[in-house]
């Protein structure tokens, strides 16, 4: 089992940044890959970027070039960091993790509202 509890999120004016960070605990050498979801009133949930064991990450196109992830291996931790922040940015950002089994692990979310 893996736990995974996201903090961060916040009110922030457009053009301003975040950083969301997912603590995990738990069996967590087994997740190959680690991700950030997010999902706005009304819509579905849509993956915004992700990190696998290896390092290698992707991101959405309406992320490129804003947001980065990243991970700390040593605290167990992964970030989000969230620049030039846009009002369709609003949305309650999910931490994920998927462990070689393909079983999804999911936080609680974290709420991110940005203001125009």
């Amino acid at each position: 089992q893996v736990q995974l509890v996201e903090s961060g999120g916040g009110l922030v004016q457009a053009g301003g940044s975040l950083r969301l960070s997912c603590r995990a605990s738990g069996f967590i050498s087994n997740i190959n890959a680690w991700g950030w979801y997010r999902q706005a009133p009304g819509k579905q949930r849509e993956l915004v970027a992700a990190i696998t064991s290896g390092g290698n990450t992707n991101s959405a196109n309406s992320v490129k070039g804003r947001f980065t992830i990243s991970r700390d291996n040593a605290e167990n931790t992964v970030y989000l960091q969230m620049d030039n922040l846009k009002p369709e940015d609003t949305a309650v950002y999910y931490c994920n993790a998927r462990n070689y089994s393909n079983i999804y692990y999911w936080g609680r979310g974290t709420q991110v509202t940005v203001s125009s």
